[in-house]
């Protein structure tokens, strides 16, 4: 076989350039569905923040931190890109027609996901938004499990749940500091801070819980109750 062969795009696809448009425009899209239609969201805000409260910003670092978080979206989507693996096969192959029905069969159990997990006020919240940005006439047309509405109201309940963990995080540490602060200024060690000496014992208190697995259990286990 040449080497011209082998650089050769399948001939399938190039008699369809509109299919092929259809899948590299699908394929940009996905590292931003990744992103904010999946628990990378929530998880990614929590890891972070656990970071910023032990007080090391650049310890673990931010690759190892984005890692983690995308090996425990993988586990709790799992079941979901199986699912929608399983409907888009079952769709004969074809032309854009049958591309389109496969990729709305597939986003049904992404759409269950989303609800599952968008709070309803934000979804009401959405939902009118959606509405009054439409014409008088197509109002009506937009209901509360379309993805205008579910994409939103999910973003907004993950970064509301995130900064909620991230608060009951900051607790412990918060009091460590404290704690901390409080010694240095009795003993009159004022020009020493209190981050610094605070950070052996905060993180000699997270490796003692064995903070990290408490923390990726409590994500995971989040999305499976």
């Amino acid at each position: 076989m040449t080497p011209l062969a082998l650089a050769a795009p399948p001939a399938g696809l190039a008699e369809r350039p509109a299919d092929l448009l259809v899948l590299l425009g699908a394929a940009a899209l996905v590292p931003a569905g990744l992103v904010v239609l999946t628990s990378f969201l929530k998880m990614a805000v929590v890891l972070s923040l656990t970071r910023s409260a032990l007080g090391a910003p650049q310890i673990p670092p931010s690759s190892a931190v984005t890692g983690l978080a995308l090996l425990l979206t993988l586990v709790v989507m799992a079941p979901v890109a199986e699912e929608s693996w399983r409907l888009a096969r079952a769709v004969p192959a074809g032309g854009i027609d049958r591309t389109l029905e496969a990729a709305a069969a597939a986003a049904e159990p992404l759409r269950g996901f989303l609800g599952r997990f968008a709070r309803p006020d934000d979804r009401e919240t959405f939902l009118e938004l959606a509405r009054r940005a439409r014409p008088p006439g197509g109002r009506a047309a937009v209901g509360g499990t379309d993805f205008a509405v579910l994409a939103p109201a999910f973003v907004v309940s993950e970064l509301r749940r995130a900064f909620t963990i991230g608060f009951l995080v900051f607790l412990p540490f918060l009091v460590v500091d404290l704690l901390a602060a409080n010694v240095l200024l009795a003993l009159g060690l004022t020009q020493l801070s209190p981050t610094t000496v605070a950070l052996p014992f905060k993180l000699l208190l997270f490796v003692a819980v064995d903070g990290w697995k408490l923390v990726a259990r409590g994500l995971v286990l989040g999305y499976l109750a």
